[in-house]
């Protein structure tokens, strides 16, 4: 029996994901872990005088959830910017952009986000001439759903400097037009970043991902605006129910500020974030700088412990890189950003240290080329549990499905992102990858009954975060065709894989992921009982407390 009992939770229908004890009616928490679970009258009966009660109403608990993909200093500016989700039609888009630049009269640079790329039509391409007709005179960029393609007008290619275009290296692109100048479109970081760099963060959001590296130069001024929009993004993060975010981003100078911010009053949730490892740096760096943060950054709450690498870009623009050709491009495959020797080369060194790897491949091209390095890898080091990661797959090639089980690779994979899901549109997406591919797109039912471990995440900022809302999209998701498989998965292994999975890819599954005695305490509670309600209401539900490592960081 414990000596004390701080908190009990009861009157819940309790999905512990331990598959020992699979449901329970109550529980108890001391300091920051679980010391009991079981019946209501046995929980209550641990209870003193100091003890705090949290009545579920009936409503489901489950282990905080686990945000396997997302960018949080992106994530956390996006907040103060422009959804266009859901906009279509330019008379639509004007009066978006026009009410927010009313509003915001003194920002450098305007910025829309999850504008569609047929935002205009299904036929219109958006081009800077369009974006002029709305701001002739203010900077604007709006980028895609997938943040991989960016359009400008005129005023912000031009303080930008790339008006007349700039090498941007491989697989980056300003496309241009047949009068020498940028039409607007924007493809990958290298194009997009000088135009970003003119927003409220100078780029320092998205140097992680677009670098590797971290601003060479930053004001206290500019510093304490940064950690407060980190501290509201986390704080978000608590109220959507999440107690543990697995951080794309990648840079030391974003650690440093959640260092900061865990020392002075708690981080609200457990953060995870990788070395970026970019195509041009020397092998050393993983060494370097992966062994040296992971060994400064060590603790449940914030930890630096795996390498992140882009193997490409995105389907929609073209970058994605494919086994075969682009139905609607012939003689296209898409570029690499690594080719098959250099990325084999970052795997084993990576593993070789010990050294988790996530890598985002879009195309079925890069999942190979991903999954051959992963092989490589365990050739020259020996077999090892090294749970290498592959970021979204939203196309695999049948011949590396059963690869992932072989390798051990994790599928990390974003039920917001199939078209015609979380109100994305069909196209261009389908004409794109072509309807051979359809059956092998965003294939979650037929990796995980060919053995691989799944864990899903919304890829925060590119779509929106709740995880209730990605959960009614994975259970909700209807094939394209007739005769194409259903690829969701039963709602027991979604919740797993935004759980109990996330915490097996952290390595952390003997102390979070299940409610069981012993574990740390991350809880959320829901607002109904999400087995009873038909998953088209899934995300009506809400997260009533969130507790991470025993503290209460969200109450409705």
């Amino acid at each position: 029996m414990p000596d004390r009992v701080d908190l009990v939770i009861h009157n819940a229908r309790i999905l512990t994901m331990d598959p020992a004890r699979p449901r329970a009616e109550a529980l108890a928490v001391a300091g920051n872990r679980l010391v009991a679970i079981g019946g209501e009258a046995e929980i209550l009966a641990l209870a003193g005088p100091g003890t705090r009660h949290i009545d579920a109403h009936g409503g489901t608990v489950l282990p905080g959830f686990n945000e396997a993909h997302m960018h949080i200093f992106g994530g956390s500016v996006s907040l103060t910017q422009l959804s266009l989700f859901g906009v279509k039609g330019f008379s639509a888009l004007k009066e978006a952009v026009d009410a927010y630049a009313a509003q915001n009269p003194d920002l450098g640079l305007l910025v829309g986000l999850s504008a569609d790329y047929t935002i205009l039509s299904d036929t219109e391409k958006v081009t800077r001439h369009h974006l002029d007709a709305i701001l002739p005179d203010r900077p604007f960029l709006m980028f895609a759903p997938d943040r991989h393609t960016a359009w400008a007008n005129t005023a912000a290619l031009k303080a930008a400097g790339i008006l007349e275009g700039r090498d941007v290296g491989v697989g980056n692109e300003i496309v241009m037009g047949a009068d020498g100048l940028a039409t607007g479109e924007l493809k990958e970081a290298n194009a997009i970043d000088p135009v970003a760099e003119m927003g409220i963060t100078a780029g320092r959001d998205h140097l992680g991902i677009g670098t590797g590296g971290d601003p060479a130069h930053v004001t206290a001024e500019e510093r304490a605006s940064d950690l407060a929009l980190i501290r509201r993004g986390l704080a978000y993060c608590a109220e959507l129910g999440i107690t543990s975010v697995q951080a794309m981003d990648g840079n030391l100078y974003q650690l440093e500020i959640l260092a900061e911010i865990e020392r002075e009053r708690g981080l609200p949730v457990r953060v995870r974030m990788p070395f970026h490892m970019k195509n041009f740096m020397p092998l050393g760096m993983i060494e370097e700088k992966g062994v040296a943060w992971r060994a400064r950054f060590t603790g449940d709450r914030l930890r630096s412990d795996f390498v992140k690498v882009f193997a490409d870009g995105v389907t929609e623009s073209g970058t994605a890189v494919m086994v075969d050709d682009y139905a609607d491009q012939p003689d296209w495959k898409g570029e690499p950003l690594f080719t098959p020797e250099h990325f084999a080369q970052v795997a084993v060194e990576a593993d070789r240290l010990g050294l988790q790897v996530a890598v985002h491949a879009i195309g079925d091209g890069a999942v190979r080329l991903v999954l051959d390095g992963y092989e490589a890898a365990r050739r020259a080091n020996g077999a090892r549990d090294s749970r290498h990661r592959i970021e979204h797959i939203e196309v695999v090639n049948p011949a590396d499905i059963p690869r992932f089980a072989e390798l051990g690779a994790v599928a990390s994979m974003q039920p917001t992102h199939p078209p015609g899901s979380a109100g994305l549109p069909l196209e261009p997406y389908l004409s794109r990858i072509g309807p051979a591919r359809w059956p092998h797109a965003f294939a979650w039912r037929t990796l995980k009954d060919a053995g691989a471990r799944i864990v899903f995440a919304t890829d925060w900022p590119v779509s929106p975060l709740s995880p209730l809302s990605c959960i009614h999209d994975a259970m909700t998701r209807r094939p394209w065709r007739e005769d194409m498989p259903d690829q969701r998965l039963s709602l027991q292994e979604t919740l797993a894989a935004y759980t109990s999975e996330g915490a097996f890819v952290e390595f952390m599954e003997d102390r979070k992921g299940v409610l069981k005695p012993g574990y740390l305490a991350d809880i959320v509670v829901l607002s109904g009982d999400i087995e009873a309600v038909a998953h088209g209401e899934i995300a009506a539900l809400r997260p009533l407390v969130t507790i991470c490592d025993g503290v209460v960081t969200h109450q409705a």
